[in-house]
């Protein structure tokens, strides 16, 4: 409830025992406090005296008793009168001094760390109304568990001795350890060792006799400060055209989102990090984020960033240690770290003066987090930069159709980059017809695409062979009986994974190893793969050119970001003949010597019912199609499909993204699809398929009737059953005008949940499993 300035909320301990602290009829302030935790609500805590008589800043963090424990939060509001008027849990006024029904603990203490943003606090607040989540689950995406603000215990450094020992012995290791060290340096002895080619021993033993000094240092050491006029790459002149015209946006008080729409190979890179450049030159405390879809795309790109600012960039990404992760985000928080370069999850790391986001690939289906908090990275992004008043530009050379609307409406500015850089030129695509062409029995890969590997493979070229399917095959199926495997308690298909021997399930994380004989019927040898999957493309690719250099690129076979750089710098330097890759290849890779592209399945994607399908599949078939011919060689791409008459591959083999969009925005529009209307999805599951059905049935009578609002449901998810829950779906698709969060607010409100039934709320979704 809220009472003037004050949220006053039930005693999170619930058991109504008064608060340590000053005696009764002495009134001490209150403060809010909002836990990482599934709570739409903050609570309310007494300040101790230690605390009380200086001001608390709004976004302190703070240690609070929670129930029967102990958990960190953040200070949301503070009382701004020690002596107003307050209202206990039954809403009974009191003055202070007086006993309260149930009185208000005390924090039991305060970090030494910097306050959380206000700004942050702000895009929380928004994040989580526009969402529909509860406050406090947005906290957490920023603030994790609040283990990162603990002090991590010092690390021992060790550097030059201020003056040698006496008699002090100078060994041919010990001198390698002098070299590799300057006279203000440390380093820790790991580090040493590894430069100077010696055991950590010998550097802790060189460290007893006198030769090095001893330091304690934070092991989360600070970023370097990255130098934004160092020269950069040499621009084009539609490279420097872009560049000003967004140096000249980036003056406005209220800069709008710029679309930095360029062909595969253009160089939207260097364009918008002289725009990091332009924002970090203009304030020395700023801070720039530049997102990436996936991980596959950060490792490479963190090298690039270090060369261009002569400084290594903060990384953000799910691969990272929790070391690691505390580290950046410490920098993060005190402003050390100015650059940071990171998946989605980045965008809610605590800036305390974040003044420029770059979203590369904006148009990439994984900016949009389908788990916990539901959100869409790009447009929390361009949310994020509306709030705090700085530019956000968006990259990609096939934008997304809202995108593309928005700047059509006048909301973004666009610049456009129409060349390949320097003398390279976009390839020549082409389609096989696979009802004419079609491959040999048990075969992939069809004459033509044969005949043009041979070709490369005589003129010293590189090839990829491009299927966006992991695996050997995505169904295995028993020919006697004709059962089909699928994951235990979920309706998802099991796909072969040949070079471990295991059937998986990539929707769940289920595997197991293959059964020799069929569960159902029992036959030994009977479970047969249907389809092919990047394996089995690989395992035909080695069959049929045994004397080539062969590399396998997949999500399920590269183990670390190591082996991810070290397959990259090896497909860079032309150590690899062939590569077969699916779409972790697809964006931001640059191979000079690949000058043929072959698409195995380009219908993949077309069907299924998804509304953004043959976009998403233009997007990145063009993006795959991109790697071919980035340099001097002109690049070839053939695609492989049994229906290369439809507008998607028309478009692409006649490099008319636009013609295409159009006929894209046009079905849109007359269907009332977004970016023309507005989708939201309720999701309802349980193990319980009696209360699910009911309760979906209670929702369908408690639908408020609305003007432009449409709702479709309940209906069984396309995955009816997935890790155990059965799924019931509800689609409210309204006028853009509509405000579907209120109308959604006001449906479930009317509503209360079963015990056995949970409910998700998918404002703007993108799947419809």
């Amino acid at each position: 409830m809220i009472d003037g300035n004050l949220i006053v909320s039930p005693d999170p301990a619930g058991d109504g025992a008064q608060s340590p602290g000053k005696a009764e009829g002495q009134a001490r302030p209150s403060i809010k406090v909002l836990f990482p935790l599934p709570l739409s609500d903050p609570f309310d805590y007494l300040l101790p005296e230690e605390m009380a008589a200086q001001p608390v800043p709004i976004g302190s963090f703070v240690l609070a008793p929670f129930g029967k424990n102990e958990k960190i939060g953040v200070v949301w509001g503070v009382d701004r009168q020690k002596n107003e008027t307050l209202s206990d849990t039954q809403g009974a006024p009191r003055k202070p001094g007086e006993e309260s029904a149930r009185s208000l603990k005390t924090i039991v203490h305060g970090f030494n760390a910097d306050p959380l943003p206000t700004d942050v606090m702000d895009f929380v607040t928004w994040v989580a109304a526009y969402t529909m989540a509860p406050l406090g689950s947005v906290l957490r995406m920023v603030m994790r568990s609040g283990d990162f603000l603990a002090p991590p215990k010092s690390l021992t450094a060790f550097g030059l001795a201020a003056g040698p020992s006496p008699g002090l012995r100078m060994t041919p290791a010990r001198e390698r350890i002098v070299s590799v060290l300057t006279t203000s340096q440390v380093l820790t002895a790991s580090e040493i060792a590894q430069r100077a080619d010696v055991s950590p021993g010998v550097v802790t033993g060189f460290a007893k006799v006198g030769g090095l000094k001893t330091e304690a240092i934070d092991p989360d050491a600070a970023f370097p400060v990255p130098d934004p006029g160092r020269p950069g790459r040499d621009l084009s002149q539609d490279q420097r055209d872009a560049v000003e015209i967004i140096a000249q946006g980036m003056k406005l008080a209220e800069p709008p989102p710029v679309l930095i729409d360029g062909v595969t190979g253009a160089g939207k890179t260097e364009v918008y990090l002289e725009a990091v450049a332009l924002a970090l030159q203009a304030d020395p405390s700023a801070q720039a984020l530049i997102m990436l879809p996936e991980i596959a795309l950060t490792v490479p790109f963190l090298k690039r960033i270090a060369e261009r600012f002569d400084a290594e960039p903060a990384a953000w990404h799910s691969d990272m240690t929790g070391a690691q992760r505390r580290r950046v985000w410490r920098r993060v928080l005190d402003g050390n770290a100015r650059i940071v370069v990171g998946a989605r999850s980045a965008l809610f790391l605590p800036y305390p003066n974040l003044r420029l986001i770059v979203v590369d690939e904006e148009h990439e289906a994984a900016y949009k987090q389908e788990d916990g908090v539901v959100y869409q990275a790009r447009d929390m992004a361009v949310a994020r930069g509306a709030k705090g008043k700085f530019p956000v530009l968006l990259a990609s050379a096939t934008p997304s159709l809202e995108t593309v609307m928005n700047v059509a409406h006048g909301r973004y500015e666009i610049v456009r980059l129409t060349r390949r850089f320097g003398a390279a030129q976009l390839p020549k695509v082409n389609s096989i017809d696979l009802r004419h062409e079609g491959p040999e029995t048990g075969r992939w890969l069809s004459a033509p695409l044969v005949t043009a590997v041979n070709q490369r493979l005589a003129a010293g070229e590189q090839s990829l062979l491009f299927l966006n399917r992991r695996g050997y095959a995505p169904l295995t199926i028993c020919r006697r009986c004709g059962h089909r495997m699928k994951a235990p308690d979920s309706d998802t298909w099991l796909v072969e994974h040949r070079f471990e021997n295991k059937l998986v399930c990539h929707h769940t994380g289920f595997s197991m190893e293959k059964p020799a004989a069929c569960p159902e019927c029992k036959t030994v040898g009977s479970l047969s793969a249907c389809g092919p999957g990047i394996e089995r493309v690989a395992e035909e690719a080695r069959e049929r050119w045994p004397e080539a250099r062969h590399a396998v690129l997949s999500s399920d076979l590269v183990a670390s970001p190591a082996r991810m750089r070290e397959l990259l710098d090896a497909m860079e330097a032309g150590a690899i003949d062939i590569l077969v890759a699916t779409q972790m290849i697809a964006k931001g890779h640059h191979f000079p010597n690949l000058t043929l592209v072959g698409v195995v399945d380009a219908d993949m994607g077309l069907s299924g019912g998804d509304l953004r399908a043959g976009e998403r599949t233009f997007q990145l078939l063009s993006q795959v199609a991109g790697r071919a011919g980035r340099a001097e060689k002109p690049g070839e791409v053939l695609l492989q499909s049994y229906h290369p008459d439809v507008p998607v591959l028309t478009a692409l083999a006649d490099h008319d993204r636009d013609a295409f969009l159009e006929a894209e925005a046009g079905e849109r529009e007359q269907a009332g699809f977004p970016p023309f209307g507005r989708l939201a999805a309720i999701v309802l599951r349980s193990a319980n398929e009696t209360a699910l059905r009911e309760m979906a049935a209670r929702h369908r009578a408690a639908l408020p009737k609305g003007d432009g609002i449409e709702v479709w449901g309940p209906a069984p998810a396309p995955i009816y059953r997935l890790r155990g829950e059965a799924r019931m779906r509800f689609l409210v698709k309204t006028r853009r005008d509509v405000n579907v969060q209120g109308f959604i607010s006001a449906w479930l409100k009317k509503v209360k949940l079963a015990g056995p039934v949970r409910r998700t709320v998918d404002i703007d979704p993108y799947s419809f499993l």
